[in-house]
């Protein structure tokens, strides 16, 4: 596990922070993409990868800060630290703000971004795994457990590499999610991500060494539950119906006639 990569200028470029980036970078690219492919504006689609990262960066610290409340320490203030969900939270409502702006359909674009939310939470894991930044699972004796002696939050003990996993099961969701696209109207979609996401994010925390806080569960996973609840409810009030965004209007008669010759 390598926590940095290199270093320019005295300043060193991490390993979890350049995943990231690049996460975002590629989820903008697929966004922008199907933008276009539904006559939306890939501007529009960067516009909401970009401000959805910076908020998502801001809510998942305040969320840990929140968390750690009162033992804060100048550690917990640093570049490491922070809540998956509570970037959830910070990402979604600065995605409804641009897409009030920019006049998107929501269910439309809820659906176009499935897939790329798929996408970049699996490279944002890998980036997890390779700087060892103490998501990792239980102690293990299987044969793919890992030790992260270099890690971030070190340890020599063989663990379940559980961002590994999450990655796995992001590229497989992305996969099935590209697959039902053309089956399933855009929110339905939506509904089947936040299903899929929800139930793998519960099971990973099963290796997990995350403490209960209710009912036996851990945080993550009654948010996973809370995940589970509204994508069935999507997918169950929406499946079947077509995508917000109208079909392209086809020429009249007297449209064409108006054309120059050529």
């Amino acid at each position: 596990m390598q926590p940095v990569l290199f270093s320019v200028l005295g300043i060193d470029i991490q390993t979890y922070g350049l995943s990231k980036a690049l996460a975002a970078l590629v989820a903008a690219w697929l966004l922008g993409r199907a933008f276009r492919r539904h006559g939306l504006a890939s501007e529009s689609a960067h516009a909401l990868v970009f401000w959805a990262t910076v908020w998502g960066f801001a809510g998942a610290k305040i969320y840990y800060l929140l968390e750690q409340f009162p033992a804060v320490t100048m550690h917990d203030l640093g570049g490491m630290g922070f809540t998956w969900f509570g970037g959830l939270i910070g990402g979604v409502v600065a995605a409804l703000v641009i897409i009030r702006r920019h006049a998107l359909p929501v269910g439309l674009v809820a659906g176009l971004a499935s897939v790329p939310l798929a996408v970049a939470y699996g490279i944002g894991r890998l980036g997890c795994l390779f700087s060892g930044d103490g998501t990792y699972g239980r102690p293990t004796s299987l044969p793919w457990g890992m030790a992260f002696p270099n890690g971030v939050v070190a340890t020599d003990v063989p663990v379940h590499p559980t961002p590994l996993y999450e990655a796995i099961a992001a590229g497989m969701i992305a996969v099935v999610l590209w697959r039902l696209a053309r089956r399933l109207g855009p929110p339905a979609l939506f509904g089947t991500y936040l299903v899929l996401s929800g139930v793998a994010r519960f099971l990973v925390e099963l290796l997990r060494i995350n403490e209960p806080v209710a009912l036996g569960l851990t945080q993550p996973q009654l948010w996973s539950l809370i995940s589970v609840v509204i994508g069935v409810f999507l997918v169950t009030r929406t499946a079947g119906r077509e995508g917000s965004l109208p079909e392209p209007r086809s020429r009249t008669t007297t449209e064409r006639a108006a054309e120059p010759a050529r």
